[in-house]
């Protein structure tokens, strides 16, 4: 039976490692049968990691060898960060939270198989003890939302179409929502489909590659407003190399993670532009790269994939809106150039904040409506989206 309304706390980390997101909802049942949950926001709130807490998730993430004891110190401590950003946000917003979906730090992600002990597997992890943030808050918790997926043949990931399909599913316009974390996915609606029409995949990096080669290069954790990549030149060879990868020309649903673009990929990426850019390479330089190879692996995913599926499911003559959200929509230079190549194709870019959901919001609003899901018992991936055989329920509930 399905769960009447509750106060969600949805709690999300990302693979940028920059922080905690917490959006703070009320998720409702549907008004009438077959419709979908309605979403309510109060308010959403940014807490950064400590700077120790952040290099140890960095260094976990891209270590060859970390000990078993420092991974499990870092599960629970993880835990107590969530949460304290749980009670804080509630404090903030005048709220009770009666439920908290916590997607956790992701520490590695395989959404494709690959041999281990002579068998193909696929796995994922997130790490945040879930049984330190119900008891710390005394309340139900629902985590690990993509092991579910994956178990069903999915990649686990992308999750986050359930919410652009309940809140941004349009009649006459067809929608394709584009996230800009430490990864890029998009989520791709035409007007007036059913939920089995839905494509959403990883396009690539988004932040990830620009917040590396700033660290290396400027000891900076991101290009504010996009200053630094505005007073550089875009080295094309090295993006017409780097979108050669078998990755992007790959048939979606499909995804990506630090394990493809993180340390050891900005290590190659700076020697391309070092080497491309010959005697006059500049340090600027490599930063508007990486954030022309960003603007460039969506617009590469537009062509490619999006804009015929959109054309099967909804007359071509359909206004067509893309809708940024992520950190990355902060970034004026991206987001100059994401007008610059979608914009002459008679496609017109918003920002989430647009459409009601603010850009930092919305995965912690995602998460919070997963959560309400899986505690009302319904499924909350979309098959098409993930590739996983059927719909099924996500996540694991620790109860307060």
């Amino acid at each position: 039976m399905m769960t009447k309304s509750l106060v969600v706390a949805g709690v999300m980390s990302g693979t940028s490692a920059d922080g905690v997101d917490v959006a703070v909802c009320r998720i409702s049942p549907p008004l009438r049968e077959g419709g979908m949950p309605r979403v309510k926001l109060f308010g959403h709130a940014g807490f950064a990691y400590p700077k120790e807490l952040r290099a140890a998730v960095l260094e976990a993430m891209d270590a060859q060898a970390i000990s078993v004891a420092d991974l499990a110190r870092l599960n629970w401590r993880l835990g107590e960060v969530y949460a304290d950003a749980v009670a804080k946000a509630e404090e903030q917003f005048g709220v009770k939270v009666k439920l908290v979906g916590c997607h956790g730090q992701t520490m590695y992600h395989q959404g494709a198989a690959e041999k281990f002990l002579g068998e193909p597997l696929r796995c994922t992890w997130q790490m945040g003890e879930a049984s330190v943030i119900a008891e710390g808050l005394r309340i139900p918790v629902v985590s690990d939302f993509r092991p579910a997926d994956m178990a069903a043949g999915g990649q686990g990931a992308p999750l986050v179409p359930m919410l652009d399909f309940c809140a941004f599913r349009s009649e006459k316009m067809s929608r394709v929502l584009q996230n800009l974390g430490g990864i890029g996915n998009l989520t791709a609606i035409p007007a007036g489909v059913a939920v089995d029409d839905v494509m959403a995949f990883d396009t690539g990096p988004g932040n990830m590659v620009i917040d590396g080669c700033m660290k290396r290069l400027y000891e900076r954790e991101f290009d504010r407003n996009g200053v630094v990549s505005q007073a550089g030149r875009v080295l094309n060879d090295v993006i017409e190399k780097v979108l050669a990868d078998p990755y992007f020309s790959t048939l979606p649903p499909k995804s990506c993670g630090r394990e493809q673009f993180g340390e050891a990929f900005v290590s190659r990426f700076i020697s391309m532009c070092r080497k491309a850019g010959g005697r006059k390479g500049r340090d600027e330089d490599v930063i508007a790269t990486a954030t022309a190879l960003t603007s460039a692996s969506i617009l590469d995913a537009y062509q490619r994939f999006v804009w015929g599926h959109l054309g099967q499911k909804a007359p071509l003559a359909t206004k067509i809106e893309y809708v940024v959200a992520g950190g990355g929509a902060k970034n004026t230079t991206l987001m100059r150039m994401l007008r610059e190549s979608l914009e002459p194709l008679g496609v017109k870019v918003r920002l989430m904040e647009e459409l009601g959901i603010p850009s930092q919001a919305k995965e912690g609003v995602a998460f919070a409506l997963m959560a309400w899901l899986t505690w009302s018992g319904l499924a909350g991936n979309v098959p098409a989206a993930t590739g996983a055989k059927r719909p099924v329920v996500l996540g694991k509930v620790t109860y307060g």
